[in-house]
């Protein structure tokens, strides 16, 4: 972070503002190498503070919104208002702060937001068309934050838990001007069949819900940058595993689709390798990224990792010497306690010795169940950071 701060105001305030993850953690790093003062309010989940001393860090829900994140939200408001020239707002935008900066549009409530979350959060929808939904409903996302700062310069620092690493998803860009439409927001509830309330409807139907546009002057002295993303951690990754003596390769930063057929993908490729040394010469190790996502129809519990885990599991059959870890790197894998899981040749059958069948399990989207009954859950707790997802399958 400090190779990206931008230099001190001279005459103004400095402000830190920002949600997400890991915003607490980048508040430290502000608070610890900025030379002069900072004020501000950073908002993050709960268990994923740090210990600021000037900068005010609240904790709130996450992946559902809650009473805490729309207080601090309002707070955040009211904060950047009456800025003058002189001064600096530095915004720092981890993934999770959608949830975490939820502050309804004008007629919409808490309540209803947290509906449409849910019903988001369970419908496979990507994160792109949750975010670009969220932004045409709020009155702080898409660009809002931003404008409520003019005309105080701007500088948004973000890490990226998003597919194809777009500032303007990540969080669903509060300071950043925003192409989507209500109209897209419309066809996408449409999409997953989302059934809405009329107030909503009626919100997004008139463009009450608009959102400012790319082009727009009063985003003319802002800038943004990425400063982490999948990308990196893949490519560091990939670097551990050479200096273990195996080679590696990265497939993509950035995959995205249901998380049992993503599964079903990788076995077939680490079947292939194992089998006749195709695409790749074993050993080797598989690194991949992006943020896959479920629909949910069972009742288990499990997030996305899990749920690409125990497909792959499913798929490899216990297959000798492939091995296999999927976590998120925020810790979390969607709202359980753990990180992820790591799947071993052995996995199906120790758990069908405990009565577990995998393939029920899964389709019970039990995920978390199964790794658990084996003990093979990764409990890492809060990273304060968040560059997606991980993943990596071993071929010995």
């Amino acid at each position: 972070m400090p190779a990206y701060l931008p230099k001190q105001s001279v005459k103004g305030r400095t402000l830190v503002i920002g949600a997400g993850k890991g915003a607490a953690a980048m508040a430290k790093v502000v608070e610890d190498t900025w030379p002069g003062k900072v004020e501000g309010l950073i908002v993050t989940r709960y268990g994923h503070g740090a210990d600021c001393k000037q900068i005010e860090v609240v904790e709130a829900a996450h992946p559902v919104p809650d009473e805490a994140g729309r207080q601090a939200a309002g707070r955040m408001l009211e904060l950047v208002k009456g800025l003058t020239e002189d001064d600096l707002v530095l915004c720092l935008i981890t993934g999770g702060g959608s949830a975490l900066l939820s502050l309804p549009g004008e007629g919409i409530s808490l309540e209803q937001k947290q509906a449409l979350n849910k019903a988001l959060l369970k419908s496979g929808a990507t994160i792109s068309e949750m975010n670009c939904v969220r932004k045409h409903l709020s009155a702080i996302k898409g660009g809002r934050l931003g404008l409520a700062c003019a005309p105080a310069r701007v500088v948004t620092l973000l890490i990226s838990d998003v597919p194809g690493d777009d500032p303007g998803v990540i969080a669903s860009g509060p300071t950043l001007p925003d192409p989507t439409t209500c109209a897209e927001s419309l066809a996408i509830l449409k999409k997953y069949k989302i059934e809405i309330p009329d107030n909503i409807l009626k919100h997004l139907e008139s463009g009450a819900g608009e959102t400012p546009k790319p082009g727009d002057a009063r985003f003319a002295r802002n800038e943004h940058h990425v400063i982490a993303t999948a990308q990196h951690a893949l490519e560091a990754a990939a670097e551990k595993a050479r200096a273990a003596g195996i080679t590696p390769y990265i497939l993509s930063n950035d995959l995205e689709g249901e998380s049992r057929d993503v599964g079903l993908v990788h076995a077939a490729l680490a079947k292939q390798v194992a089998k006749y040394g195709q695409p790749f010469a074993k050993p080797c190790v598989i690194l991949s990224g992006g943020e896959t996502t479920v629909t949910v129809r069972g009742k288990g519990r499990g997030g996305r990792n899990a749920e690409f885990l125990l497909s792959l599991a499913v798929a490899l059959n216990g297959a000798p010497d492939i091995y296999a870890l999927a976590c998120d790197t925020d810790g979390i894998d969607g709202s359980e306690d753990n990180a992820g899981a790591i799947y071993q040749p052995d996995s199906i059958a120790r758990a069908a010795a405990a009565g577990h069948n995998a393939k029920t399990m899964l389709e019970n989207n039990d995920g978390y169940g199964f790794f658990s009954a084996v003990g093979d859950l990764i409990v890492s707790g809060p990273t304060r950071t968040n560059v997606n997802d991980f993943r990596a399958i071993l071929i010995l």
